[in-house]
């Protein structure tokens, strides 16, 4: 496995972003100012895009695996990469989610605890209704993890 990080073209890989954010407009607002870290074995298979938000706070703002391969350990390795590249940078690593089990239960896996919640953050910032495994998506629930 090798994960690159993309400084040019970031949109060619919008088919794979919005497998995690379903809204362009939304993932234009962190795309450019965002490091875009891609993940391959043969061909690519996740991306993950992490900001500054300053004051030694990291944010994911979005990681999206392929469906084919989901489930086989490749979202796993880039967070894990992810939050290693940022240690010693950085002291918080978080991250935005929506409110479903599976996904906070992923996160929680991987050392990230509860941080806060942001009542009707998709219903005010989507166009559309979200949805989670068939489950309406309303509030953005915060995550965090100390990067050390």
């Amino acid at each position: 496995m090798e994960v690159k990080i993309i400084e040019t073209g970031k949109k060619n890989y919008l088919d794979l972003l919005l497998l995690a954010d379903e809204q362009e407009n939304m993932i234009d607002k962190y795309l450019d100012n965002g490091t875009f870290f891609a993940l391959y074995d043969d061909d690519l298979k996740s991306v993950c895009v992490v900001t500054d938000e300053g004051m030694g706070v990291f944010e994911i703002q979005n990681l999206a695996t392929y469906e084919r391969y989901q489930r086989k350990g490749y979202g796993s390795y880039l967070l894990n990469y992810v939050c290693h590249y940022y240690q010693g940078v950085g002291r918080i690593m978080r991250v935005g989610t929506g409110d479903s089990p599976g996904i906070l239960l992923f996160y929680k896996k991987y050392g990230f605890v509860f941080s806060h919640r942001v009542e009707n953050y998709f219903v005010e910032h989507y166009d559309k209704p979200m949805f989670e495994n068939g489950i309406p998506l309303k509030d953005k629930i915060y995550l965090k993890r100390t990067l050390c």
